[in-house]
């Protein structure tokens, strides 16, 4: 996939050298939520498509995400992950627009996947446009 210019001031191109990650359904409620667990071996390549400069980082998780029948969803995320806001939720929690984070990460995100509420107990390992530039 290719992140657009106005998250970088470049284009970056991301593939993922290493997926072995697998996603086991934990429960599935009545109401049409349901829950699953990521887990295995991921990794992402992250390219400045003007320079050609790459980077590669392990985005393992794990993740446990919850669905629900609005579209709504809550992610409760450990170890490293990647992170890519948009600009205006990366600055509401001032964080960079593409990041690898470290620890744990809990997002919420509306039915539109706009984030409501972020929080991160941890740090971020990998400021990704700074590295690329």
């Amino acid at each position: 996939m290719t992140l657009p210019a106005e998250l970088c001031g470049f284009e970056v191109g991301v593939t993922f050298p290493v997926n072995r990650e697998f996603f086991k359904v934990l429960k599935t409620s009545a109401d049409g939520s349901f829950t699953y667990l990521a887990t295995g071996s991921v990794t992402s390549s992250f390219t400045n498509l003007e320079t050609g400069k790459t980077i590669t980082e392990n985005v393992s998780g794990p993740a446990k995400v919850t669905f629900f029948p609005d579209g709504s969803s809550i992610s409760l995320e450990r170890g490293r992950n990647e992170f890519l806001p948009t600009p205006a939720e990366a600055a509401r929690f001032g964080l960079p627009n593409v990041s690898v984070t470290v620890g744990k990460r809990s997002v919420s995100r509306a039915p539109d996947g706009s984030i409501t509420s972020m929080s991160l107990r941890g740090h971020v390992a990998v400021d990704v446009c700074a590295a690329l530039s």
